[in-house]
């Protein structure tokens, strides 16, 4: 007899668990080396918490508990270590480095390798500076994707604020600008271009966006993004450029790609964002960035960036580039 599991689960079988283990230690031992100790927060947390960080199309799962509760299984772990470090280290001198290897769970459709039950493995770098955090996780990033073997993982750097403060400028309404902006997160442009023209902007406008969405490479599409205008596309170019140069300077950036048609689906992150990919596989291996504004909810002005990786996914890349040899 057949006994089902739920679609985006998954059993794990002895040989795989061995192999899943010895990479998060791996995994694990590099973040140690680089100063981040690793914690663990409560797989249920209260909703209000998770909220702070969810957008418009919540994918948390939810439930009451016996006290009338509205709680929460956590989607991912960076609200969680906000919220850590607000109630625990309020009066610590930052910054603050941490890791975890946890568990998530989201209310999605299982489909293009989408899982309601996943693991991650990640960093939170809490009260550095703007780019010095970013370019540091950037790094940690670096050699966990080297611990884990994928030399020929390719790491995509980009601006959560562009396409939001591009479309103002526009003149987009918000509700129009969230609908663009989800088609864009999922890289979907036949509905991105559809959205824009519906949104009432031009033909050539909209092209025009649909273009900057294909720009990615090395620090000369930036000089491509700066001739198709405007103070959005200046201001991220700008910084994107500034970062790009430390990665430079220390010896990091050949692996990282500028792609200006990035845009992460959690809304917390502003600000220079990161998604992991490898040629072995067809799926986003990981991603983060910056997320100021979410520390500023739990109430510390501490700027913040981290990266979180999908363990089943890197693990998947692993055995494809060993396949490949």
């Amino acid at each position: 007899m057949i006994h089902p599991i739920p679609p985006g689960t998954r059993d794990v079988l002895p040989d795989e668990m061995r192999e899943l283990r010895r990479l998060k230690a791996a995994l694990i031992e590099v973040f140690e080396a680089r100063g981040y100790g690793e914690v663990a927060t409560p797989s249920i947390e209260y909703d209000e918490t998770m909220a702070r960080a969810d957008g418009p199309d919540r994918s948390s799962y939810r439930f009451f508990d016996e006290g009338g509760e509205l709680l929460t299984l956590r989607s991912d772990m960076t609200v969680p270590i906000a919220r850590l470090v607000a109630t625990r280290f309020a009066k610590a001198e930052p910054p603050f480095r941490f890791s975890y290897l946890a568990g998530g769970y989201r209310a999605v459709r299982p489909q293009r390798g989408q899982m309601r039950e996943f693991v991650q493995a990640g960093v939170e770098l809490i009260g550095a500076s703007a780019e010095e955090g970013t370019v540091e996780v950037i790094e940690v990033l670096e050699a966990a994707l080297d611990a884990a073997g994928l030399g020929r993982a390719v790491i995509g750097l980009g601006d959560a604020d562009l396409y939001r403060q591009l479309l103002a400028e526009l003149g987009v309404e918000e509700e129009a600008r969230d609908a663009i902006l989800s088609s864009l997160a999922t890289h979907d442009l036949v509905a991105l271009e559809q959205g824009l023209l519906a949104a009432g902007i031009g033909a050539e406008q909209a092209q025009t966006c649909v273009q900057l969405t294909q720009l990615r490479g090395g620090r000369e599409v930036l000089e491509q993004a700066r001739g198709l205008g405007g103070a959005a596309v200046e201001r991220a170019a700008t910084q994107l450029s500034e970062t790009y140069e430390e990665l430079e300077r220390r010896g990091a950036a050949d692996r990282v790609q500028i792609d200006l048609g990035l845009l992460r689906e959690l809304g917390y992150y502003s600000g220079a964002i990161i998604e992991v990919y490898d040629p072995a596989v067809g799926h986003v291996l990981g991603g983060g960035g910056r997320y100021d504004g979410l520390m500023k909810q739990f109430g510390l002005d501490l700027s913040a960036a981290g990266f979180a990786l999908y363990l089943d996914r890197v693990h998947t890349a692993q055995l494809e580039e060993a396949r490949r040899g």
